[in-house]
């Protein structure tokens, strides 16, 4: 089923009937119980005014999608690795003939006229231009002018009504509760979160403690500096990839984030010979491009760390694919990457959200003018992210929407790694929740990460090396503690997917987290993260000519992406199917082992000490740190 617990989320659907004499009654169907920081509102918008409404139709199936994916990646399915093809999860998915009917007889017999109405070629999305008196009446409700702080206006109103024999038909519809407008650069205001996530500071971020004087390569100083020599000996990672030309691994960047040749040859030199003369396969996603106009750890230390790491461990006989996402004037969202590598989400449950997503051709002139990308690119089997948003800061409908897409990248046999986040059980910037559902640095409830809850992508925590502790020991990590600290904690959006229940009802049970419920979301039904981890402390990262010690979970997710692509490698090379989606495998029974149990440590935030690592799953380090040598011996045994 498709995950999510409404009932835990500001932004949730109602289900109190509104009497009245309509032959179908009214139902709240989206609603907004705060206005954004930043936002005031400021008058009724004008009933003559005109509305672009775009109403986001259902999926056909969509429901089922969890069990779809369920069915080719548990390791007791006769269909394990049986991945489908892009058509395959297109045909499956389309909104059905009855939905568009119901939506459009809908409008039609709210009085406009059928050539107002337009259906989208892949029966996504019903467009249609309404004044916003006849957008209030079709949906119960008033659209006010909102103004930003820096004097930019957005139209949206507080919560909308649908009929009941048609709201089952819709996804959300837009403009509406969907608030988070994109605050214009030109304004020189601060952009939102979705289509900023590659501004310097925004999100998930790598830390640095600053340059590192000598370097060092010995490993017995790997709690100290971490090197692609301490990664290999931690997660006995020794092996040649034989199956390059048929495997493939991509790394996501945002501009202006952005790698620097000089710094990748730099640390090729000094840690990894055999990258020496070589470069990743950039692929330019919506104008994307490895700009050199800023510099600094604050715009190179993402991508350096990304790819000096995740190249030297797939080695220089494996290519790397580079996405870099987005122009340096609109910048891009998830949603951008998502659209360049399936071309159906261009379209799915109304396409993009232009209030949150970079919108192409640049409508505002300086920027890039081609065309959107819309499956453009080619999705490797393994796409590792160090970006993330707060939950919070999405709305529970474009959570759900992304979220369902990373689902069917999964059925296309594509292994999904994001960053689990690096304040503990706080949000990015160190912001955790109030009870109203604003995001302070006072706050108290904890503030989990996205994509990260999402139960359809694996969600990677970090740890370090102990203090004075040598990689040769038996377990010589503990839970990240040093500069920053795992990321992990409890959905409030989505529910417990069904290959993690019994791992974290365990941990539950076991290790009860002595905090009041109204901290945290401690209802046992909710998704957990992270799901493993790996390690995200003193890594030394070429930076602008210099090495740096760099830390985050931006460290685990490529060196996670780089390990399950020579597990890939393995495969591919022995005539079956990528790993794909991991997480109803390496939760389950036959994988118990695989992963290094991390008991120690914990991941402070909200004025808390968090949570604490244990034996077994845990909402810090999740199943523990990989070891390559069963894990490969697992998965050449399945089919």
């Amino acid at each position: 089923m498709r995950c999510s617990l409404t009932a835990l989320v500001a932004l949730s659907l109602a289900v109190v009937s509104l009497a009245g004499p309509t032959p179908s009654p009214y139902n709240v169907h989206e609603k907004r119980s705060v206005i954004p920081a930043g936002w005031t509102r400021t008058r009724r918008h004008e009933n003559v005014a005109t509305l672009p409404l775009r109403i986001a139709l259902k999926q056909n199936n969509i429901e089922s999608i969890g069990d779809f994916l369920y069915d080719v990646s548990h390791p007791e399915s006769t269909n394990y690795g049986k991945h489908w093809t892009a058509g395959e999860i297109s045909r499956k998915f389309s909104p059905s003939d009855e939905t568009v009917s119901t939506v459009r007889d809908w409008l039609v017999k709210s009085g406009l006229a059928s050539e107002r109405i337009r259906v989208s070629p892949t029966k996504g999305w019903i467009n249609v231009d309404v004044t916003v008196e006849e957008a209030e009446r079709l949906m119960n409700t008033e659209y006010h002018v909102y103004t930003h702080k820096s004097g930019q206006e957005h139209v949206a109103c507080e919560a909308y009504q649908l009929p009941e024999h048609v709201s089952s038909h819709v996804d959300f519809v837009l403009p509406s509760v969907h608030f988070d407008a994109k605050i214009k650069r030109r304004s020189g205001s601060e952009p939102e979160p979705a289509r900023a996530i590659g501004q310097p500071g925004v999100g998930i971020t790598p830390k640095t403690t600053g340059t590192v004087s000598q370097i060092l390569t010995e490993l017995e100083e790997c709690d100290e500096y971490i090197t692609p020599v301490c990664l290999r000996a931690l997660y006995g990672l020794v092996y040649e990839p034989v199956a390059t030309d048929k495997n493939s691994f991509g790394v996501v960047e945002y501009t202006p984030q952005a790698y620097l040749q000089t710094d990748l040859q730099m640390f090729a030199m000094n840690f990894s010979t055999d990258l020496i003369g070589k470069e990743p396969y950039m692929v330019s996603i919506d104008g994307g491009y490895a700009q050199t106009e800023y510099q600094g750890f604050d715009y190179n230390g993402e991508s350096n760390l990304d790819l000096q790491y995740g190249m030297s461990l797939v080695t220089g006989n494996q290519t790397v694919t580079l996405y870099q996402t987005g122009d340096m004037v609109e910048g891009a969202s998830f949603n951008n990457f998502l659209d360049a590598i399936d071309g159906t989400y261009c379209t799915f449950e109304g396409g993009d959200d232009y209030t949150e997503d970079s919108q192409y051709p640049d409508p505002y002139g300086g920027g890039y003018e081609g065309p959107e990308d819309c499956g453009t690119a080619t999705p490797a089997y393994v796409i590792s992210t160090s970006y993330g948003y707060n939950e919070a800061d999405l709305t529970l409908f474009y959570a759900e929407r992304q979220c369902a897409e990373y689902a069917k990248l999964g059925l296309m046999g594509v292994t999904v790694l994001y960053s689990s986040g690096d304040d503990g059980v706080a949000g990015n910037d160190d912001v955790c929740l109030n009870a109203n559902g604003t995001q302070t640095a006072d706050g108290v409830i904890f503030n989990p990460t996205f994509p990260g809850v999402c139960p359809y992508v694996t969600s990677v925590g970090a740890t370090m090396v102990k203090p004075n502790a040598t990689v040769t020991q038996v377990q010589p990590e503990m839970a990240c503690m040093e500069v920053i600290y795992s990321g992990g904690g409890f959905s409030n959006y989505f529910a417990m997917p069904s290959y993690q229940q019994t791992a974290v009802d365990y941990y539950l049970e076991t290790y009860p987290p002595d905090y009041p419920s109204t901290m945290w979301n401690s209802t046992g039904m909710s998704r957990g993260l992270p799901d493993i981890s790996a390690n995200g402390a003193n890594y030394v990262v070429a930076v602008d000519g210099e090495f740096e010690l760099v830390y985050g979970t931006s460290c685990s997710s490529p060196v996670s992406g780089a390990i399950f692509t020579m597990i890939n490698d393995a495969r591919l090379a022995a005539g079956k199917s990528p790993i794909g989606f991991i997480n109803p495998t390496i939760y389950s029974a036959a994988f118990a082992g695989a992963f290094n149990d991390i008991t120690e440590g914990s991941n402070p935030g909200c004025g808390t000490e968090g949570f604490n690592a244990t034996v077994g799953w845990d909402p810090v380090t999740g199943l523990g740190t990989p070891n390559f040598p069963v894990l490969l011996e697992k998965w050449l045994s399945l089919p």
